[in-house]
């Protein structure tokens, strides 16, 4: 009888503890979802209870006054009846401090009490002891599990309910027969048959409602791979209409961006098809009159086939400029070729009475694209003349500076217009810069800097002394 008993708790401790083992491998091989430490913590002791009841039943002498690891068995029952009820408590909120101390003073009282029944009481008190304390928690407990189906459904939840239903059921029907057994009680051959039988019911159904707590937190698992699976579902499709926003930019990007280089193209070759054109007319108006010397013929024809010269210029300095080749470079004074660019402003800085100041003071050449370098400096002059020429400032004064610096040629374009507005002036150099002229200054001044930054140079813009814009160019001595 007392081998059958025995095997019964140890078969049931078996039981418990390889779920316990399979939660615990699971958790730490796979599962970033840690198991609630109340259930765990009530499935190891209840374990530890099921060990330690089962040894003493082995060796117990007489129920009327057992050995004293029955006292600690029953209380480890107790101390896990304590961690499943918080477990179900803590679904419906935290746990307080106050109801964690108020349990652990219970423990403390239950151990004195038992010891105490176990020393002068009889094995019918004790039993009505245990079956009394697991009425209350399991009915508080299928309390608090109702009221968190309510707020949210769970099949393993019910599981767990109908198990406790079932386990206050046992433990009724344990109390239930000790009131109806009339001898008293003092060896295991003594206990009725129905109240043994109750009474592995009650442990098996106990082991049947730690894995519906096992199933809970499969359950929680399950949930939580569904939505990290439905997370990265979103992430995927954020990250693939983020490529195809990116793909529509570029092409929007290189759409704006040849349309840019289209109006940087009609800028640039706007200057000598408009000379060619005044020339054309001055011819045709000569012609007409019958009175064209030919002094003035060949003049015409001169400045024609230079305006020629400068746009072919252009389109090869455009051409060159996006290409991967290497540019054709000689020796040039800076002197000279500034002389060259004003040949060629002249008649408009005259009619527009700008004051030019030349302080080229540098002796030294660099070794640059002679057209692209002019194409620079005639762009910063023809900027600072409509500069010069929107304002209202008397003297209108366009002053050009050079100077030899460590390492190569520094020179200025300095006019007293109005200078440049604060909010272009962070983006001044971009290829898409907006100006507050209509000519296009930010398309002329971006590829400035690049027909520079290919010299080897930089440039840059400040406020100059007294009001107005003074554009730096820095060209090193020698440049690939």
């Amino acid at each position: 009888m007392k081998l059958l008993i025995a095997l019964y708790f140890f078969i049931l401790a078996t039981i418990q503890l390889g779920l316990l083992l399979g939660v615990y491998h699971y958790h730490r091989s796979q599962s970033e979802l840690r198991p609630n430490r109340y259930w765990m913590s009530s499935l190891m002791v209840n374990v530890i209870a099921l060990l330690i009841f089962g040894g003493g039943i082995l060796v117990i002498q007489t129920l009327e006054r057992p050995e004293f690891n029955f006292t600690i068995a029953n209380s480890l029952f107790y101390i896990a009846a304590i961690f499943q009820l918080l477990f179900c408590k803590s679904l419906n909120g935290p746990i307080s401090k106050t109801l964690q101390y108020s349990f652990a003073l219970s423990v403390i009282i239950f151990v004195s009490t038992f010891e105490f029944l176990r020393v002068y009481g009889n094995y019918e008190i004790r039993t009505a002891l245990m079956c009394l304390i697991a009425i209350v928690f399991f009915t508080w407990q299928i309390s608090m599990l109702r009221r968190k189906r309510r707020s949210a459904p769970s099949q393993q939840l019910m599981y767990l309910q109908y198990a406790t239903a079932a386990e206050l059921f046992f433990a009724l029907g344990r109390l239930g027969v000790l009131a109806t057994t009339t001898s008293t009680i003092r060896q295991i051959e003594q206990i009725p048959q129905l109240l043994i039988l109750l009474t592995i019911a009650q442990l098996v159904i106990n082991t049947l409602s730690y894995i519906a707590l096992g199933g809970y937190w499969a359950e929680k698992v399950a949930l939580e791979n569904r939505k990290s699976k439905s997370e990265n579902n979103d992430i995927k499709a954020l990250l693939s209409e983020r490529e195809s926003l990116i793909s529509k930019l570029l092409k929007a990007n290189k759409t704006v961006a040849t349309g840019a280089l289209s109006a940087s193209i009609a800028h640039e070759l706007n200057q000598p098809l408009g000379a060619s054109y005044l020339n054309i007319q001055f011819l045709q108006k000569k012609l007409a009159e019958g009175n064209l010397s030919t002094q003035q013929n060949q003049e015409v024809l001169s400045a024609l086939l230079s305006d020629n010269e400068r746009a072919a210029n252009i389109i090869r300095s455009l051409r060159s400029i996006f290409s991967d080749g290497k540019i054709g470079v000689e020796p040039v004074g800076i002197g000279e070729l500034i002389e060259s660019v004003l040949q060629i402003t002249n008649p408009e800085i005259q009619s527009k009475n700008i004051q030019v100041v030349l302080r080229l003071s540098s002796r030294s050449s660099v070794n640059a694209n002679r057209g692209e370098l002019q194409q620079v400096f005639l762009n910063l002059i023809n900027n600072a003349v409509q500069a010069l020429d929107a304002c209202t400032v008397v003297p209108r004064a366009l002053k050009i500076e050079s100077c030899d610096v460590p390492g190569g040629i520094e020179l200025m374009v300095v006019d007293n217009g109005p200078g440049i507005p604060a909010e272009i002036k962070s983006h001044l150099f971009e290829l898409l810069a907006g100006s507050d002229k209509k000519s296009g200054m930010g398309l002329g001044l971006w590829l400035c800097q690049h027909i520079i930054s290919r010299h080897g140079g930089r440039i840059t813009y400040e406020h100059a002394l007294g009001g107005g814009a003074q554009f730096t160019v820095f060209l090193p001595e020698s440049s690939e």
